[in-house]
């Protein structure tokens, strides 16, 4: 048995102890008593703090959701350089990503995406990120396109960082975030120079037009 802790303390090393356990071993793989045993607790004192297995797997991914996204935004929060933003929310992510394997591998695992109730959750995390970088991609395009590219960027940095941990590799999250963020910014920098060229050529047109 392990020592006597408060309540929400035990509610804490309960969810760390889980988020380990699912990671490696997936959501149907584990038990409540899996997770009782490595906790060092019993059965009853897990379903004192978690009805149920779901419930328990759902507060897991609010948690480290959460955790994501704050560390994301407040990163770029204070910077008026579009490019530092950009810069900065990428080693944010992908710092949180090298010192989160077990929280990155939870929400992005086949166990979050192939449950609806799990799939839904994740997604309102990467909307909510998604949502943080769509002001940064100042390319004179309307919002909706932003949104769209920025979930492109979310997409873009899941996909490297999943490509990492899955073959548990070590990786220095700084170098990892420059060169994504310096592909990013060519491609935002392209975009904002076609929309410039673009109101040019109406500008052009509305010229000829009156003469």
């Amino acid at each position: 048995m392990s020592a006597r802790l408060s309540a929400s303390d035990r509610r804490e090393q309960l969810l760390r102890v889980a988020l380990t356990t699912f990671a490696r071993a997936g959501y149907h793989e584990t038990s409540m008593n899996d997770i009782a045993d490595a906790a060092g607790v019993t059965k009853p004192v897990l379903y004192q703090h978690f009805e149920s297995k779901r419930e328990l797997y759902h507060a897991l991914l609010e948690s480290v959701g959460e955790e994501m996204v704050l560390a994301v935004t407040v990163a770029a929060s204070g910077v008026t350089s579009g490019r530092e933003q950009t810069r900065l929310g990428f080693r944010a992510y992908f710092r949180w990503v090298s010192e989160n394997r077990d929280a990155f591998t939870l929400l992005f695992g086949g166990g979050s995406r192939q449950d609806v109730e799990f799939a839904r959750a994740v997604r309102r995390f990467t909307d909510a990120a998604a949502r943080a970088i769509a002001p940064l991609i100042a390319a004179g395009i309307d919002r909706d396109h932003q949104l769209t590219l920025a979930h492109a960027i979310v997409g873009m940095s899941e996909g490297a960082s999943r490509r990492l941990v899955e073959h548990g590799r070590e990786f220095d999250a700084d170098v990892m975030a420059d060169q994504l963020s310096d592909l990013a910014w060519a491609g935002l920098r392209g975009l904002a120079q076609t929309a410039t060229d673009g109101q040019a050529s109406e500008s052009q047109l509305a010229t000829a037009a009156g003469d």
